[in-house]
């Protein structure tokens, strides 16, 4: 749930949000996935969807009276995104409807970010949907942490992480929730030990870009390097990790399996331009 746009690359734009790219990978798992998210009554809203169509990707997204979401990525030398996010756009406006309510009495499994929280309209739709899935312990409910250019309060980021019971963040956003949240002098790891009992999480996945990335849950942590490949981009690199381990965990395999298959996941995507290539048979299967 969250945001639907076009990333503005250099070679030319891209369908983006973390939405569209999670519930794309989670498809390519064998797992029925749907994208929530809004757009606006323009030929970049149309374009969007014809392109979700195309590439398979079930969605329920409404028209709304603002325009298209819009971010103007720029690549460092290194292949890292630079975000420009155009504000007061579509999928800040995300309405709460009959067949979205419908949608969260059947989810097992959600995934929504903090961007997409930055207006109050599509953060009271996030918490109602929250509120109508079923209350079942083996449901799944996923904050990915995405601090963009102040897009965020310690509040919403509080009120996240109560409503959720996996966190995924990486280190540089862990670093400044500590600060916000009062622990800022202890190493990352103990930093989320402290956020999962806090919080009563399940899991908590810490990615470190080139330094590997941890999978917390009480009493255990599975850590994986990151592995060395040529990198095209890394747009929608996290996106693909998150889908990867969550239709892993779905599908019944052990947290330390979904690690590694998150970490390989995510690793191919980056050698690709986009972040939506379709993944080799021998990741999915």
């Amino acid at each position: 749930m969250g945001e639907a746009l076009w990333d503005v690359l250099p070679e030319g734009k891209k369908i983006g949000g973390a939405p569209a790219n999670f519930a794309y990978h989670v498809q390519q798992f064998g797992i029925p996935s749907c994208a929530v998210s809004a757009i606006g009554d323009d030929s970049l809203g149309e374009e969007l969807l014809a392109n979700f169509s195309q590439r398979g990707i079930n969605s329920l997204i409404e028209k709304v009276p603002y325009p298209t979401g819009t971010v103007q990525v720029e690549l460092d030398a290194v292949g890292v995104p630079q975000y420009d996010i155009k504000e007061n756009v579509a999928w800040d406006n995300i309405p709460y409807t009959a067949p979205l309510e419908s949608l969260a009495g059947r989810t097992r499994a959600v995934c929504f970010g903090s961007l997409a929280q930055r207006n109050v309209v599509s953060r009271r739709t996030i918490n109602r949907f929250l509120d109508a899935m079923p209350q079942d312990e083996d449901n799944l409910v996923v904050f990915d942490v995405n601090l963009r250019q102040g897009f965020y309060t310690k509040e919403i980021l509080c009120n996240s992480m109560q409503r959720c019971n996996i966190l995924k963040i990486n280190d540089e956003e862990l670093v400044t929730v500590s600060r916000m949240f009062g622990y800022p002098g202890i190493d990352l790891q103990d930093k989320c030990w402290i956020l999962l009992g806090k919080y009563n999480l399940k899991m908590l996945i810490l990615t470190c870009g080139i330094n590997g990335s941890y999978v917390f849950t009480p009493g255990n942590v599975s850590f994986q390097p990151t592995p060395k490949v040529e990198v095209a981009d890394t747009v929608g690199a996290g996106d693909s990790f998150t889908a990867a381990f969550i239709a892993s965990i779905l599908k019944g395999l052990t947290v330390e399996e979904a690690h590694r298959r998150a970490v390989a996941t995510s690793a191919y995507v980056c050698t690709c331009q986009g972040a939506m290539p379709v993944l080799p048979d021998e990741l999915t299967r």
